[in-house]
């Protein structure tokens, strides 16, 4: 139930999650070193779990805040500004990797100095095939979300958005499905491997966090989608659905650079 406030802040009450959520970043970190040598994997499987449930508990604790009526204007604008440079630092993360893949495109440098630069030899993907059906499919998702967005904030129609999040997390999934299955297809039948070469490198790692964040974006519609069918959003109350609308945006526009640069520019069909 909500209560009165006097002001337009929200005063957070001490929360023990700050320090766990740092123990449990620590723990999974330090259990990915010791599991890429071979030490033991069950720290870092310890330290995901733990940092899964610092998530769930802290966002669960922030929706209840907006049940109650701490998120007022002035807090929700705050959490938008928070949410905006947070994808400004995703977008530096891309940056790196399209950084990356230019550089080894334009000027290819081989390990040892003096030495010729030998490009690996390959099956080169088609762009107009896979690729570009995943492209259609991650910006029909994006329609489906800009949908949804509109029935709430415009129509406060909760029918169309639950509609609108259910399409787009199936288009997700169908996207996740897709990239598996070309990465199965190029390691087991184009002789395209992990690593050992520049040019694998960075198409694996730039196209790979893509997808990863692909994954990420579909979970959190689907948690909003769990909370439309739940009752919660409305027109004025709709921080967390937003927030979710622009990530998936950004990792729609973060397709198609990747689309046009790597496989059309980068690997010619």
């Amino acid at each position: 139930m909500a209560h009165a406030k006097n002001h337009d802040y929200h005063i957070l009450s001490p929360s023990s999650w700050p320090l766990l959520g740092a123990l449990a970043g620590f723990a999974m970190l330090f259990g990915a070193v010791l599991w890429m040598h071979d030490v033991t994997p069950f720290l870092f499987l310890g330290g995901f779990v733990a940092v899964l449930y610092v998530m769930f508990g802290w966002w669960r604790e922030v929706v209840i805040e907006s049940h109650v009526g701490d998120h007022t204007g002035v807090v929700r604008l705050g959490l938008r500004y928070g949410f905006i440079l947070f994808i400004m630092s995703e977008v530096m993360f891309f940056v790196a990797w399209f950084w990356t893949f230019f550089k080894q495109a334009m000027y290819p440098m081989n390990e040892y100095v003096g030495s010729e630069y030998v490009p690996p030899v390959f099956d080169p993907v088609n762009a107009f095939h896979l690729p570009l059906i995943n492209t259609l499919i991650l910006l029909l998702s994006g329609c489906a979300v800009t949908w949804a967005h509109h029935a709430i904030v415009h129509e406060n129609n909760r029918k169309d958005l639950i509609n609108g999040l259910a399409i787009s997390v199936i288009l997700g999934v169908a996207f996740t499905a897709l990239q598996a299955y070309e990465y199965a297809e190029l390691i087991l039948h184009h002789d395209w491997v992990f690593g050992g070469d520049a040019f694998f490198s960075a198409f694996f790692m730039a196209t790979g966090f893509h997808g990863f964040h692909v994954v990420i974006g579909t979970i959190f519609l689907f948690v909003c989608l769990i909370r439309a069918m739940r009752g919660d959003f409305t027109p004025e109350q709709h921080v967390g659905f937003e927030a979710a609308a622009w990530y998936w945006h950004f990792v729609d526009v973060v397709w198609l650079f990747l689309f046009f640069a790597v496989y059309i520019w980068g690997v010619p069909a």
